[in-house]
């Protein structure tokens, strides 16, 4: 196992552009201390209890702080949810790339990168995923995630081609299912007919198709 193998795969990526921020970076470098210990508890809110039943002051109420500071990170109760969410999906892609390391080939690194990248729906629950649904915005934003997923899937699919890791296949195609499977499985009608957690299914399903396209 060749130890530039990784370094290329990571190579392979640049160029791939993330969605754009829904917090400007500015701004978020700007955010308190205080501000941060916010959003990240307002992220455990979301998803764990959700926000459709409570206002902008029962929010703020739960996690300890005033409504000028909610209203200071986001103009409306939706807006808020959004910008947490995508926060947390943000850094989730982060940690799912630096999940390749020098030590892998093209496909361990595929397998690391998406078993990282699922970590986005490990904890949804049905009430979880109708609530975000129903906010205007929020399709759009798991969209364009979905997109970029599925665009690095393809490129290190790309690459185990090169590698002759796995069998011949077409490497557009299997990305979109590859880098679909978390959000398919999260879906509010689909999540009662699995019997594990979003993300054990996906992983369960992409380890089957991996394994089968896998020479030797």
């Amino acid at each position: 196992m060749s130890p530039d193998r990784a370094p290329s795969a990571r190579a392979l990526l640049q160029g791939l552009r993330a969605p754009q921020p829904l917090m400007p970076p500015e701004t978020e470098r700007r955010l308190t201390a205080r501000q941060r210990e916010v959003l990240d508890a307002l992220e455990s809110l979301a998803v764990g209890d959700g926000f459709a039943e409570l206002t902008m002051a029962q929010l703020a109420s739960r996690v300890g702080c005033s409504l000028r500071t909610l209203y200071g990170l986001a103009r409306s109760k939706d807006a808020l949810l959004l910008t947490v969410i995508d926060r947390r999906l943000r850094r989730i892609g982060r940690a799912a790339v630096a999940a390749i390391k020098p030590e892998m080939d093209a496909l361990e690194a595929l397998r690391a990168y998406l078993e990282a990248a699922t970590a986005a729906v490990g904890p949804t629950t049905e009430a979880f995923a109708r609530e975000l649904a129903a906010v205007t915005g929020a399709s759009r934003l798991a969209r364009e995630h979905g997109h970029y997923v599925i665009a690095i899937t393809q490129r290190l699919l790309e690459r185990a081609l090169e590698e002759d890791l796995i069998q011949p296949v077409d490497t557009g195609a299997l990305a979109l299912v590859l880098g679909g499977l978390g959000g398919f499985f999260s879906r509010p009608e689909i999540i009662p007919l699995i019997s594990g957690s979003p993300k054990q299914t996906s992983d369960a399903i992409m380890e089957i198709i991996l394994r089968g396209l896998e020479r030797g």
